[in-house]
């Protein structure tokens, strides 16, 4: 019965989000060509407010537990599970103070109405995966801007979403550059739990009444840790203790 209700509530959804990618392609592009970064950076924490409403119309409810101090005066690095794509827009809302930048691949470059314009224009970083001349070099860059600007740097080590919401294995090696390029950062843990839910029946219909939740775990300094193998262990092991299999 829920699926087959998710049938017309998707249809729903799918025109909700497609109307407000596109009326904020518009208003991002107007806020950052007149106004510059910080008129567009404020569209872009509305555009995710909206995109997280329009997924409250598929029963889509969000907690955010945070019971820890994180200081918006130094550079911050999320590490994060994965689950789907619509975990990016509770951490760009809930995490709007700190500035969160995003790790992408390429593909989303080009072509997805306000989605790929963000990620060229608001200081995120685009990587070809299965090309480390490009990907290496790009994430020492992304680093670097970070360090400077102390925003925050958004990682998903596992590479890919988790389809049922079992976590997969970190890759270590763009989470190693970016410790090694913001020297100064804090680390975050932050486990994201049942956001897999919206899409357990593939990519249509979607799937109703996910309650996604957002743990923030206790922040870390890097240079408390021997060295960064220790600190990604450390992360991980947060990260994954936390993570809920309940279907």
């Amino acid at each position: 019965m829920m699926k087959l209700l998710s049938y017309p509530l998707s249809v729903i959804y799918f025109i909700c989000f497609g109307i407000t990618l596109l009326v904020f392609h518009g208003i991002q592009w107007f806020c950052f060509n007149t106004f510059g970064y910080k008129a567009h950076k404020k569209s872009v924490d509305c555009m995710n407010f909206f995109l997280m409403r329009c997924l409250n119309i598929l029963g889509t409810r969000f907690s955010y537990n945070n019971p820890h101090h994180i200081p918006s005066n130094l550079p911050i690095i999320f590490v994060c599970n994965h689950q789907s794509m619509t975990d990016i827009s509770p951490i760009s809302w809930y995490m709007r103070k700190y500035h969160p930048k995003f790790i992408s691949k390429i593909e989303l470059g080009k072509g997805i109405p306000s989605v790929s314009y963000n990620l060229t224009h608001g200081g995120s970083v685009l990587i070809d995966r299965k090309n480390p001349r490009q990907s290496i070099p790009a994430l020492i860059k992304f680093g670097e801007y970070i360090e400077t600007s102390k925003h925050a740097a958004v990682i998903f080590p596992e590479g890919t979403r988790s389809k049922d919401g079992t976590p997969k294995p970190f890759q270590t090696k763009g989470l190693d550059i970016l410790l090694k390029k913001i020297p100064s950062a804090i680390v975050v843990p932050l486990t994201i739990n049942n956001s897999w839910k919206t899409q357990k029946y593939g990519k249509f219909p979607l799937g109703l009444g996910a309650h996604i939740i957002l743990t923030v775990h206790k922040p870390l300094k890097i240079d408390t840790f021997v060295n960064s193998e220790e600190l990604i262990n450390s992360v991980e092991t947060t990260i994954k203790k936390q993570i809920t299999h309940k279907n």
